[in-house]
């Protein structure tokens, strides 16, 4: 039984076959077809598409600042829009064939059909997802964060080797313990998460914490933790996939996706995304070495 998508994936189908059947009636032969009407159909990415001829991408219900700006995906404002508009361009769709729907973040890295092409709301790369979905290559590796109470004793700290006699915590399984065992110090206090990693610096009880950077603005600006600052970024410790866009399961768009991000690495779109959108987490830190 057909979908409403299989029904229309169905019509392209025959109008491909349609469409071959004049090309032989023009004196090309029938295995000359077959590989034709192959090559047209993989040539097309346009046309690979959950709705062909427009490219269904999904984020967060909300989604948040700053990569989407004012939860309007559509507006191309934050970084996550803008650099989804800049990979449809590069599959060749103009701004008018992106429709955008929301996801739940769990449903989006589950097993089974999907009814989008593309999924973008900050969805780490890891083996285990990848058993599920597939991921484009990485659009924004993370690095890892010190924060400190303002009136902490460590709070003018400018180096690494400042931190050396610091009580430092970090979530328990995370790459911030790897981090600060290599960089900083083998002492360290372990939390279950990072409410308990939060509370413990606001008590006095370690004095700093390391985690993503994302997530030390978000403890600072929120004021999880009262009076308290990222003290910067520690150099070297970017995450080593990063985030990624996530696609259906083998999905046909999954090379040209992660060939366009590739593309808008190297010519230095995505750098500029960054520095426009994320100078929070980036630029606006010191960078601790």
């Amino acid at each position: 039984m057909f979908n409403k998508n299989g029904i229309i994936r169905a019509v392209a189908a025959t109008v491909s076959v349609i469409a071959l059947a004049f090309s032989a009636a023009c004196g090309t032969s029938g295995n000359d077809n077959a590989n034709t009407n192959s090559n047209a159909d993989s040539s097309d990415i346009t046309q690979q598409t959950v709705t062909p001829g427009t490219l269904t991408i999904a984020t967060g219900d909300p989604a948040y600042e700053p990569w989407v700006m004012n939860d309007k995906p559509e507006s191309g404002e934050g970084f996550e829009a803008a650099l989804a508009y800049d990979v449809a361009a590069k599959l060749g769709f103009k701004k008018d064939d992106v429709k955008w729907i929301r996801t739940t973040f769990d449903s989006a890295i589950a097993p089974g059909a999907k009814d989008w092409d593309l999924n973008i709301q900050q969805f780490g790369i890891t083996d285990e997802r990848k058993q599920a979905v597939d991921f484009s290559s990485g659009y924004y590796k993370d690095t890892q964060s010190v924060v400190v109470k303002k009136d902490g004793k460590f709070a003018s700290a400018k180096s690494l080797a400042d931190l050396k006699d610091a009580v430092i915590g970090v979530m328990v399984g995370t790459q911030a313990y790897q981090i600060v065992k290599s960089k900083i110090k083998d002492d360290i206090q372990t939390f279950n998460d990072d409410a308990s990693l939060a509370q413990a610096l606001e008590a006095g009880q370690i004095d700093a914490l390391v985690t993503n950077t994302v997530e030390s603005v978000y403890m600072v600006q929120s004021e999880q933790i009262k009076d308290a600052k990222v003290l910067g970024r520690i150099a070297g410790s970017e995450d080593k996939d990063g985030l990624g866009i996530v696609l259906p399961k083998d999905s046909k768009l999954t090379a040209a996706v992660t060939k366009a991000v590739d593309d808008l690495t190297a010519d230095g779109t995505l750098k500029q995304l960054q520095d426009k959108w994320l100078a929070e987490y980036t630029t606006d830190l010191a960078e601790l070495k």
